[in-house]
C-alpha cells in the first residue's frame, strides 16, 4: 500500500518553501550549512533557519509569497549554526547527521500511483491525496479540489478494480483548512525507502539528504540479479558511510547526491515530488 500527494498539498508547500530557501543559500554561499523548519496554516508561515548563510528577510518573504500566496504573513527567525556542528565540517566533508537509511527500487505499485497522480496534477493542478493497494487493486482518492464526479470519471480510465473518491465529500483543501509542516510526507516522497530523518530544508552535508538520495539513485540502477534494497548507517563526524557491507567515502556520496538534485532542478524541485 502506498500514499502519494501532489505539490499543492499543504505539507508539500512547506517542503517546497524549504527547498527554495536551500537553493537560495547555494546561490549566496559555497557549501552553505542550512537546517530549517516551516509551519504553514491559517494565514501564517513560521520559519526557523539554523544557517551559515546571511539571508535577507525580504528574500525569504518573496519565496513564501511565490509558493504559498501573497496573503500569508511570514514569521521568520534566523540563527547561526551550532558551533560544534560547524566545527565538525570546517576542514573536510564529514557526516552532518547520525542515522540509518534505506534505499529501494521503485516498485510497480508506486510507479502506477505516481503516474496517475502526476497526470491528474498536470491537468487540474489541485491539492490531492491518493492511496493505492496493488494487492486489492484498490485506489482511494481524497482531499482533492477536483469535483468528485469528474475525478471518478478520470480514475475509471485507469481500469483499477475498486475506486473510492472523496468519501467525506468535495474537499476544499489548502492552508485555511489544514496546517502543513516540513517532512510530514516522507512516505509519499520515499515510498518503501522511508526510515528516520527528514529529506527537506537541509543542505547536502546532512546525511538525511545525501545518503537517502544516494541510496535511491544506486537502487534504481540495480541489475536484476542484485538486491533492490540497500541500507546505510553513519554518525556525525564520520568520513565514511556503511552502505550494506562496504564503506563509501562521504565526500563521494555528497557529490553523487548533489549532482542528482541539480539534475532535478534543485532542492525546490526535489521537494515537489520527493524521490519517486
Amino acid at each position: 500500500m502506498f500514499e502519494k500527494v501532489n505539490p499543492q498539498h499543504v505539507d508539500k508547500i512547506c517542503d517546497r518553501i524549504g527547498g527554495a530557501i536551500v537553493d537560495l543559500g547555494y546561490k549566496l554561499q559555497d557549501n552553505p550549512k542550512i537546517a530549517g523548519e516551516c509551519l504553514l496554516g491559517h494565514g501564517n508561515c513560521h520559519i526557523i533557519i539554523e544557517t551559515s548563510v546571511d539571508y535577507k528577510k525580504q528574500d525569504i518573504e518573496d519565496i513564501v509569497h511565490r509558493i504559498a500566496g501573497n496573503n500569508v504573513n511570514v514569521d521568520l527567525q534566523i540563527v547561526s549554526q551550532d558551533e560544534h556542528l560547524a566545527k565538525n565540517q570546517s576542514n573536510e566533508i564529514k557526516c552532518g547527521d547520525n542515522g540509518i537509511f534505506k534505499g529501494a527500487k521503485v516498485n510497480e505499485e508506486e510507479k502506477r500511483l505516481v503516474k496517475i497522480v502526476r497526470s491528474l496534477y498536470k491537468k487540474y493542478g489541485f491539492d490531492g491525496k491518493y492511496i493505492y493497494d496493488i494487492e486489492r487493486d484498490t485506489l482511494i482518492a481524497c482531499q482533492s479540489n477536483v469535483d468528485t464526479e469528474i475525478l471518478k470519471k478520470e480514475l475509471m480510465i485507469t481500469s483499477i478494480k475498486n475506486i473510492i473518491v472523496n468519501p467525506l465529500g468535495n474537499w476544499t483543501g489548502g492552508s485555511d483548512v489544514d496546517t502543513g509542516a516540513c517532512n510530514r510526507k516522507l512516505g509519499s516522497d520515499m515510498g518503501r525507502s522511508v526510515t528516520g530523518g527528514g529529506l527537506h530544508f537541509k543542505d547536502i552535508s546532512k546525511a538525511d539528504v545525501s545518503v537517502n538520495v544516494y541510496l535511491h539513485k544506486i537502487c534504481q540502477e540495480c541489475k536484476k540479479d542484485e538486491l533492490p534494497v540497500k541500507f546505510g548507517m553513519c554518525a556525525i563526524g564520520d568520513t565514511d558511510v556503511w552502505i550494506d557491507d562496504k564503506k563509501i567515502p562521504y565526500k563521494e556520496i555528497t557529490k553523487v547526491a548533489l549532482n542528482y538534485i541539480k539534475e532535478l532542478g534543485g532542492f525546490e524541485k526535489l521537494a515537489e515530488w520527493g524521490l519517486i
